[in-house]
């Protein structure tokens, strides 16, 4: 029997980043995968395909041009479903290609097989034509990632009504579509068709969305979506989606109905621990699949057995899993880990970006922390008048008495490259004076940075700083 040092299960963010590290400590690395190809889901049905799509349809559909050129723009008159897919191919060929040379030049073996744990220190692998092996490990990380919930009553067909996974696979560019879910996945999509001049309804029991997001860029982003003509359904949870001659019909626990032609639902996903055999080493996932773990070293209750990404739960982005899977080999053997930063970034690729890190406003106001906040919006800068840009803005959050800064939110274009300049003077401990003292390039989005600053700094005045700011211009 094979014996290995570590066994990665799953390839994704969390998987692949752990397998490197393991390997680059010189240890042996087995990864074991089902899928048919390397990249687990954050490549095929993921990150990678839905952030391919949306720079697909920006660029198709003339929607960074709009601003300049009406509502009426576009690059190419017609798009069809092969324009979209054509690119993804691409896109997510070269993924996997780069994957696989990571694996080979640090010698991480990959197999292609469905794992079951047998005990704490041996794994049963069995291959696509049922082949059964059995290897042994010293550390196992489970990164299994997760998938679609798939309610019983929904009546997905591949056709008309769709999970998150299956919408890559359209056939067709819908008439109308809805979407059930306001979550990160369900906005992102109905965005984007959205920016298709797709007729989109979002249907959302909760009462808002995207709660954990500063609620005034929520209230941007939701103005921004009804201007554009998308429905939203909010605060009525679905009482049955019932497919009919001209397509789907959604009734709603209120009693409103809504016709399209096709159905997207993208509320909740659950971990992909069906088969795992974790009964076996004493791990008991929740109700959705998640697994617990030490939020520090990212062990299960079996010691020698680590999981992490998406099947550990929020904050489930492919950034953070990256580094839950590096911290988790890191532990295994010994090697030091860093304190994890302050901050992380959270990035929401809908159409518009969303971008934040640190506090939200509401989170600072209910601590009692006294606070100041500025502002700078994207048209009123000069790089934002020449690309056409709208809409869209930059939220800087700073602590009165200490001036630093406290959070930084973000709507608009570019909003997830942006937001790491926040990330930086968070995580260092920079204050609102940092912004007004330090030079920008001009003309960039970025100086909205040293505006959002001066906003603060002009209401919060210099007491207690150690150097007085020029006048804004």
């Amino acid at each position: 029997m094979q014996h290995f040092d570590m066994v990665v299960i799953g390839s994704g963010p969390s998987g692949r980043r752990a397998a490197v590290q393991a390997a680059k400590l010189g240890k042996r690395v087995l990864v074991v995968d089902r899928g048919s190809r390397v990249g687990g889901v954050s490549v095929h049905t993921g990150t990678i395909p839905s952030k391919t799509l949306r720079e697909t349809v920006l660029n198709l559909s003339g929607w960074r041009e709009r601003g300049f050129y009406g509502r009426g723009y576009r690059v190419k008159e017609e798009i069809g479903i092969d324009d979209l897919i054509r690119r993804l191919h691409k896109t997510l060929d070269h993924e996997v290609e780069v994957l696989q040379h990571q694996f080979m030049r640090n010698a991480i073996k990959h197999i292609r097989a469905s794992a079951r744990f047998l005990s704490t220190e041996a794994l049963q692998l069995t291959a696509e034509h049922g082949e059964v092996t059995e290897i042994g490990f010293d550390h196992a990380l489970i990164a299994v990632g997760t998938r679609p919930h798939r309610p019983h009553h929904v009546p997905f067909d591949r056709d008309h009504v769709f999970d998150s996974d299956e919408i890559l696979e359209l056939s067709r560019l819908p008439r109308t579509l809805t979407v059930i879910g306001g979550g990160v996945i369900g906005v992102e999509y109905a965005t984007i068709f959205s920016a298709l001049d797709v007729p989109v309804t979002l249907v959302e029991p909760r009462q808002n969305i995207l709660d954990f997001v500063d609620h005034e860029i929520i209230d941007d982003f939701i103005h921004q979506m009804r201007d554009r003509g998308m429905q939203l359904r909010l605060g009525a949870s679905v009482s049955e989606i019932a497919k009919v001659d001209d397509g789907t019909r959604v009734t709603l626990s209120d009693g409103r109905i809504v016709h399209s032609e096709m159905v997207l639902y993208a509320a909740g996903r659950a971990g992909n621990v069906t088969g795992l055999g974790l009964d076996a080493v004493g791990i008991e996932p929740d109700s959705r699949g998640r697994i617990k773990v030490d939020p520090e070293s990212f062990q299960t209750t079996a010691e020698n057995i680590y999981a992490a990404g998406d099947v550990i739960g929020f904050p489930s982005l492919a950034s953070t899993s990256m580094e839950q899977g590096r911290v988790a080999a890191c532990h295994a053997f010994g090697a030091p880990v860093p304190k994890p930063p302050e901050s992380f970034p959270y990035g929401i690729y809908a159409v518009p970006e969303i971008s934040t890190v640190g506090k939200s406003e509401e989170q600072v106001r209910s601590s009692g922390t006294p606070y100041e906040v500025g502002v700078a919006r994207f048209r009123e800068t000069s790089r934002g008048h020449i690309m056409g840009v709208d809409a869209g803005f930059l939220k800087l959050v700073f602590d009165r008495q200490t001036r630093r800064l406290l959070g930084a939110h973000i709507i608009g274009e570019g909003a997830t490259e942006l937001i790491h300049i926040g990330q930086a003077v968070i995580n260092l401990g920079g204050t609102v004076d940092f912004f007004v003292e330090n030079t920008f390039n001009y003309p960039t989005l970025a100086e909205a940075y040293k505006i959002a600053g001066l906003d603060a700094w002009n209401r919060m005045g210099a007491e207690d700083a150690q150097t007085l700011a020029p006048a804004a211009g």
